[in-house]
């Protein structure tokens, strides 16, 4: 496996007041091509920082970020936006699928920012669709899904643009164990497949489906672990 991502020297910090409290402290994270990386930690431990500084969500203040050997930490809020776009998918705890707009139209999005044909954009939505085995869902709306259904199709969402890289912030939170073992059963089935996978969990059972798992504590990293079952 070769070098998907690389952190050096990474801090961020948040004012409070007249106070500069740092909330990332000095991070070094390599993450290769392929892994299923799990970053866990107490409620306020940075991870969710960090899982937002890895997708471009958010900036850092000091350090470097290589993704693919190629230095990013200096773009802007344009370039940004156009790389995450083209190499990254997210999936998030509640959904964040617009109700509004069918199934279809919900994980066509990210193909309509990138001005993508409707053409070929019905193909991809419809393998996305078919992939997490909801196809005969596409012309209805989210409120007409469960929970579970809702997280599979944000999953196809997460997958029109054929993404490097999956980032899932506590993606079974909002679901019962079943729902939740049956999104984690998918989400191994995109890892086994190629798909790069980064989440965030507080979920000590889901480290099983991890090869790699990182703990935060006060926005550092007190352990890296590689499970024995990989």
């Amino acid at each position: 496996m070769s070098s998907l991502i690389k952190l050096q020297n990474i801090k961020k910090y948040y004012k409070v007041g007249k106070e500069k409290v740092q909330i990332l402290k000095s991070l070094d994270l390599s993450i290769q091509k392929g892994e299923f990386v799990m970053i866990m930690g107490k409620s306020g431990s940075g991870k969710t920082t960090l899982l937002n500084i890895l997708g471009f969500l958010d900036k850092f203040d000091e350090g470097d970020y290589l993704f693919n050997n190629e230095n990013v930490s200096k773009l802007n809020e344009n370039q940004r936006s156009v790389f995450r776009n083209k190499n990254i998918g997210f999936i998030f705890q509640q959904f964040n699928l617009i109700d509004s707009l069918n199934i279809y139209q919900n994980v066509e999005l990210p193909l309509i920012y990138n001005k993508s044909n409707k053409k070929e954009n019905r193909n991809i939505v419809e393998k996305c669709l078919s992939d997490v085995g909801l196809l005969e869902k596409i012309n209805q709306f989210p409120k007409q899904l469960s929970g579970g259904q809702q997280q599979r199709i944000a999953i196809a969402r997460a997958l029109v643009n054929d993404p490097q890289i999956i980032f899932a912030d506590e993606p079974t939170g909002a679901l019962d164990s079943e729902t939740s073992k049956e999104i984690m059963e998918l989400l191994r089935e995109l890892n086994y497949n190629g798909k790069t996978i980064i989440m965030v969990t507080h979920d000590q059972d889901l480290t099983k489906y991890a090869t790699k798992v990182i703990t935060l504590k006060d926005g550092a990293f007190t352990s890296l672990e590689v499970p024995l079952w990989t």
